[in-house]
């Protein structure tokens, strides 16, 4: 997997998942255009990697709209920024659910149509890698909100892929399990929660952020040409059982 030359963008880069596909972009040639909403992240990853950053607000669609607009033109884009929030379904407020979907959903439709449009009127392939969750094909308890936008997430991907393929431009979705960011401490820090996720990973452990960057970077790159608009788990043989 070869970038060199290539400009990818990264939501989420900060931490977690969109900071180690940012590493592995830089470490194989890439320029990477990194956006989070932490200053104090963008700062340390542009130290480590020379990245060039942009700090926006997510939930805020003018602002995700302005940011799309000054990152590109770039050769690929990876939508991974995401949040979260712990209610069960009878207590989650349309506040709460509109922040999610605004942040996990409608900030990805907005940063795709963005990089899409100007790849179409430049005559240009690409790549989009939407980075969505298994909590799209389950309805984990206290996560209602959550579920709801990463099925949105993976539903849209699929359209994306129908449309924006026929110009050139895949579009698939990774899927991971619990993955040990400090978003995933925060869902998933009782033993006796997260024993139970684990008990039916048959490979007996969480993901690791590299574990999730690698299929990203691998779906972007030329080796994975004909593969589009699939969600992809990346869980440890969860969905088996």
């Amino acid at each position: 997997m070869d970038f060199k030359g290539k400009t990818v963008l990264v939501t989420g880069a900060g931490k977690g998942i969109g900071r180690a596909i940012a590493e592995g972009l830089a470490a194989r040639g890439a320029n990477v255009v990194a956006l989070t909403r932490s200053e104090a992240d963008l700062e340390t990853l542009k130290a480590e990697i020379g990245c060039r950053t942009i700090a926006v607000d997510l939930a805020d669609a003018a602002a995700t709209a302005a940011a799309a607009s000054e990152a590109g033109p770039v050769d690929f884009l990876v939508n991974n920024a995401g949040t979260t929030a712990l209610d069960s379904f009878l207590d989650v407020s349309v506040e709460t659910m509109n922040h999610l979907l605004a942040v996990n959903t409608i900030a990805p439709m907005i940063m795709s149509q963005a990089y899409a449009r100007d790849r179409i009127a430049r005559g240009l392939k690409g790549a989009i890698v939407n980075v969505s969750s298994v909590s799209s094909f389950i309805g984990f308890a206290d996560h209602a909100a959550y579920c709801a936008s990463k099925g949105a997430l993976d539903a849209m991907t699929r359209v994306m892929a129908n449309e924006l393929g026929r110009q050139g431009i895949r579009v698939n979705a990774v899927n991971p399990t619990v993955t040990l960011t400090p978003m995933a401490v925060k869902a998933w820090s009782d033993p006796a929660k997260s024993a139970g996720m684990l008990n039916r990973i048959p490979l007996g452990r969480f993901a690791d952020p590299k574990d999730v960057a690698d299929v990203v970077l691998y779906l972007l790159g030329n080796e994975a040409g004909m593969i589009n608009g699939i969600a992809m788990p990346v869980d440890g043989g969860f969905m088996i059982n």
